[in-house]
């Protein structure tokens, strides 16, 4: 059976690589043939920072250079950019050639905030692609999409509620993977769809024989990982994060994007990313996927939940109360020592895990048989 995935496979992170290697891997294990589908990035309904394009890019260069980082990691992170597709895309199958509305018999689309169409990203922007417009597919469904931080007050009030609508009631089935999205599709199509995690946590990598057992051995310091986008964490946060390493003689490893107080920024491949998290003393991140990866190697580690600015309290706080570790969740990084101190029992959320993997392996053979 040929089925396309639709995702966020070029979106150069780390967790967008994951998940989207993820939901191929456990597809291939199911006897499917897999392709990644790719998707015309549309306008985006809220006004982007810093423009479209090369003045977009040079306004995030700007941003890195900007911050208090020793210049060797920012160099070090604009050159990680700067390769990120060369060297990793291949592990995806997917070239620089694009690969749009393929005639599969099933089309999936998601996982990440594939429905998550209120945004200023101008790599995804508001694309009818992304909810199965002109899909040559025989059969179209989702797995774990989210709607990230847009819900149904927000489709209204940029008046895309109805399309939207009308483009997710040709699904023949929707999973999504967090409580926003459920209610938002609830809310503009009457159907209560199902919810299955992240392929990130549904994958087992740990035991998929990719992620390597040892790090670089030029960095045996302990270390504390911080993993987030780049100038994310504030100059404020940064001096509490560096307080409290600088408190336990920890060095601080950045993943994912550059911070004011980082040592060491890491460059490497998303399977090592897995490692360097697995010898990590502990995490900060206020990231969904850097949570997920604290959580299957678990790690000591705060979630930084923001309401503020673009905002991650949707997919946060739903990730962490579906796997009963709402404990994680830090507002204020000045009890950032109290909150790592306290030993987490993963008992609970590992059954859970265990669950949730096999409800998503039933509704993914479902359509993977259905021919």
């Amino acid at each position: 059976m040929k089925i396309g995935i639709l995702s966020m496979q070029r979106i150069k992170n780390y967790g967008s690589f994951l998940q989207a290697y993820g939901l191929k891997s456990m597809l291939e294990n199911l006897g499917a043939e897999v392709e990644f589908v790719d998707y015309h990035p549309g306008k985006t309904l809220v006004q982007s920072d810093g423009g479209t394009g090369i003045k977009r890019k040079i306004f995030k260069v700007f941003k890195v250079f900007k911050g208090r980082a020793p210049l060797s990691e920012k160099i070090r992170f604009i050159n990680y950019k700067k390769n990120y597709a060369i060297n990793y895309y291949p592990y995806l199958g997917i070239t620089s050639e694009m690969n749009y509305s393929p005639n599969v018999d099933l089309l999936i689309i998601g996982s990440d905030e594939v429905f998550n169409c209120v945004q200023n990203n101008t790599n995804v922007g508001f694309s009818p692609e992304l909810f199965g417009k002109n899909s040559h597919a025989k059969n179209l469904i989702s797995y774990a999409a989210s709607f990230g931080n847009t819900n149904i007050d927000k489709l209204k009030k940029y008046k895309v509620a109805e399309k939207v609508a009308a483009w997710l009631n040709d699904f023949d089935d929707i999973s999504v993977r967090d409580s926003n999205s459920a209610i938002t599709v609830k809310d503009l199509i009457g159907r209560k769809p199902h919810i299955n995690l992240d392929p990130v946590l549904m994958y087992d990598f740990l035991e998929s024989g990719k992620i390597p057992r040892d790090i670089d051995k030029r960095y045996t310091h302990k270390y504390l990982l911080l993993y987030g986008y780049s100038g994310r964490f504030t100059v404020e946060e940064c001096k509490k994060i560096r307080i409290y390493a600088d408190s336990k003689n920890l060095k601080i490893y950045c993943i994912g994007g550059v911070q004011d107080c980082c040592d060491r920024f890491i460059d490497c491949d998303p399977f090592k990313v897995i490692s360097y998290f697995n010898h990590a003393a502990c995490v900060v991140t206020d990231t969904f996927h850097g949570s997920i990866m604290s959580i299957i190697t678990h790690r000591q580690f705060v979630s930084v939940v923001r309401k503020s600015g673009y905002g991650n309290s949707e997919k946060l706080i739903d990730l962490l109360e579906r796997l009963r570790l709402k404990d994680r969740q830090i507002y204020d990084l000045d009890m950032l020592d109290s909150f790592l101190s306290k030993k987490i029992d993963y008992t609970i959320t590992d059954k859970i895990i265990a669950n949730e993997r096999v409800k998503a392996m039933e509704y993914l053979k479902i359509w993977v048989n259905v021919h």
